[in-house]
């Protein structure tokens, strides 16, 4: 039963493959367990930090491989972005699910090659759009082939530097496809860029999946570290690895 619900756990950005085996080892535990099905995440480019200056990871060759040698060594399903048209192909000879980052929801041609490779994909909805809009990505990829979308909420903006989340739209989304995922880490980012990062408050993470959970979140989505301060992207928003399993087991109950 506890399978039928997706969860998708990971650091931010591959920072290191010390950091990947900390956090697929804790995952597999948790899965076992618990009777979970956690999907790894992570990404091998951050192609949308605020400054020039900020990590972005080993990059796609580098990265795949990696995440590669995790499914391997630890039999988990993988998901990761992908932030241009050509990183397609060859991410979707890796991973599970594919994920389309919030700001790239609307673009055409990465939808369209991300649906080509049969892999599912996970479409972040955009800071700027309602739930109800998500029905013309989702057509995008559907009419490339798709043969499995999920819809991920993460907030809307208010203002220039905070956001905030209507869960109404999990209900909308979960009119236009059976899996609508809360991505209970993003949505508490403050992105007012202090110092050329974003900001945000993990505190609220457990709420946010909480209050998902009540308006019918079908999934839940956790960048998760074991120091996240010292995390090389989103350090604010990432839970602590170590208060995970606690957090799964709420949502489940």
């Amino acid at each position: 039963m506890n399978q039928n619900i997706k969860i998708i756990a990971g650091p931010c950005v591959i920072e290191s493959e010390e950091l990947l085996d900390v956090v697929a080892s804790k995952l597999v535990d948790i899965n076992h367990k618990l009777g979970t099905n956690i999907i790894f995440k992570a990404s091998f480019d951050k192609a949308n930090r605020t400054s020039i200056n900020s990590f972005r990871g080993p990059g796609m060759e580098r990265g795949l491989q990696m995440l590669a040698d995790v499914k391997s060594k630890y039999g988990l399903q993988l998901l990761t972005d992908i932030h241009e048209a050509w990183q397609a192909e060859s991410t979707g000879q890796v991973v599970d699910v594919i994920q389309i980052p919030a700001f790239l929801c609307r673009q055409t041609d990465l939808l369209v090659a991300a649906a080509k490779t049969g892999k599912v994909v996970n479409i972040k909805k955009a800071q700027f759009l309602g739930g109800r809009d998500m029905k013309y990505p989702v057509e995008k990829a559907q009419d490339a082939g798709a043969k499995e979308i999920w819809l991920t909420e993460r907030g809307n903006m208010m203002g220039y530097g905070n956001l905030v989340v209507d869960f109404r739209n999990i209900s909308d989304m979960l009119e236009i496809v059976p899996t609508v995922i809360m991505d209970c880490t993003h949505s508490v980012q403050r992105p007012d860029a202090k110092g050329g990062k974003t900001g945000g408050d993990r505190r609220f993470v457990p709420s946010m999946a909480l209050a998902a959970k009540a308006f019918g979140a079908t999934g839940y989505f956790f960048e998760v570290h074991p120091t996240p301060d010292q995390g090389l992207s989103d350090a604010a928003n990432m839970l602590e690895l170590d208060k995970f399993e606690d957090l799964v087991k709420k949502i489940l109950a």
